[in-house]
């Protein structure tokens, strides 16, 4: 009798202590669940044999990435039914493991090996990053974890930005955008940029983190500035430059892989870090802020343009998202926007502006998972089904966090304001001259 779906609900309903909101279908064709909701589809036993060996988030991920996990139906609406009995169980909600103290679910838990067959943990998927002994954020780890992200192909991002390949929060005019692209969303918020940092001909912008050139191309092109991008991935650089000769832009707009603690040719007249700081790490941020302090001219500006979270009511217990971690963003953190500000206060800034633009970013990556999965044959061919998979669980599990304020993203405005306190800004906010 085909029957391991009803018990894959009753097991997973012991061990979470509710019901699930989601279908379950089977590797023996069985399902079980409400009707009409999205699927949970177990393809197999090695799936269970995972999540036992990696209870929580990474063995889930290992599952969905290797494809032994998959959703039928509604992506989204599953992802948050999931979110809230595996992630968002709140600060206070007893783990996994923890759950196990109770007895039915120490009782559900071995009918979970049983259903799960020989006790032997399967390999991590090819797509998990390898991890290297050593601290985290010198110049080698920092480069390896860049490579891991961005390093995959640009012919697959090409698929999934768009033209504009900007791999940023776009700005839209509109909250259901009417009229509107993804690459007129994008080019305003280069725009958006460029006008908060005052761009005006002849000086000269940082772009820390330029990605493959969007920024430091529209910035020339449109407000006659001479560009310095750096990026620490090859294949971004390789692109821009291309990019930036085809532009006829070669006598503006310089491309360098180098970190940006190697910069050594301030001062500049603005600095704009967009989507890079996340990379950076708590304990070295004020170093980052402080380096970025001393590349400017007196009276310049600092874009830096950065994801949050929310903070939590022991900082110290923060920890990474497991999932990010292994497969996207390697040794990456995010802070509180309140800490970021308060870091580049304490390097020497003055911080004039905060614009929280969390809807755009929701909105942003719907776009994006909207082109990934219409060109799901053809990007399965440029990376791998793994990888693929890596972005669409990644990008729609962040649009619906933005949306629901559970985490945020923020352009931070900050001068070097000299001694005599003219900061060179409007006496009305948000009037970007």
């Amino acid at each position: 009798m085909a029957d391991a779906a009803l018990r894959l609900q009753n097991l997973f309903e012991q061990l979470l202590g509710t019901p699930l909101s989601v279908r379950i279908r089977a590797w023996d064709g069985s399902e079980a669940g409400p009707p009409g909701a999205p699927a949970l589809v177990v393809r197999n036993r090695r799936a269970l044999r995972r999540l036992l060996f990696k209870p929580g988030e990474l063995g889930l991920a290992r599952a969905w990435v290797a494809g032994d996990l998959d959703i039928d139906g509604d992506l989204y609406t599953a992802l948050e039914s999931l979110a809230g009995l595996v992630w968002e169980r709140g600060e206070d909600a007893p783990g996994l493991l923890a759950s196990l103290r109770d007895p039915g679910a120490r009782a559900a838990a071995r009918g979970l090996v049983r259903l799960a067959g020989p006790p032997l943990p399967p390999a991590p998927p090819p797509e998990e990053i390898r991890r290297v002994r050593g601290h985290l954020h010198t110049r080698r780890t920092d480069r390896r974890a860049i490579s891991h992200h961005y390093d995959v192909g640009n012919d697959f991002y090409e698929l999934v930005l768009g033209p504009s390949m900007v791999y940023s929060c776009a700005y839209w005019n509109a909250p259901e955008n009417e009229g509107g692209t993804l690459e007129d969303a994008q080019r305003d918020k280069l725009e958006l940029v460029c006008r908060k940092l005052g761009l005006s001909p002849g000086q000269r912008l940082l772009d820390v983190g330029c990605g493959w050139g969007s920024l430091a191309i529209h910035a020339a092109r449109g407000h006659d500035v001479r560009v310095v991008g750096v990026t620490l991935s090859q294949e971004q650089a390789a692109y821009a430059r291309k990019r930036v000769a085809e532009e006829g832009l070669t006598d503006r707009v310089e491309i360098r892989v180098q970190d940006y603690r190697d910069v050594a040719d301030g001062p500049y007249d603005a600095i704009s870090s967009i989507g890079m700081a996340e990379h950076v790490g708590a304990e070295p941020y004020l170093r980052y802020a402080g380096d970025l302090f001393r590349l400017l001219r007196p009276g310049g500006r600092l874009l830096n343009h950065q994801i949050a979270r929310r903070p939590q009511s022991d900082e110290s217990a923060y920890t990474v998202d497991a999932f990010i971690d292994a497969y996207v963003f390697p040794d990456g953190e995010l802070a509180p926007v309140g800490t970021t500000v308060t870091q580049l206060e304490r390097a020497g800034f003055e911080v004039r502006d905060v614009e929280s633009i969390r809807e755009h970013y929701a909105l942003t990556l719907r776009r994006w998972v909207a082109s990934l999965e219409s060109e799901w044959a053809a990007a399965t061919r440029l990376v791998s089904p793994g990888r693929a998979r890596v972005w669409r669980l990644y990008m729609a599990a962040s649009a619906l966090a933005f949306e629901r304020n559970r985490i945020g993203v923020n352009q931070v405005l900050a001068v070097k304001t000299p001694e005599s306190g003219r900061s060179g800004l409007p006496l009305r906010a948000r009037t970007w001259n």
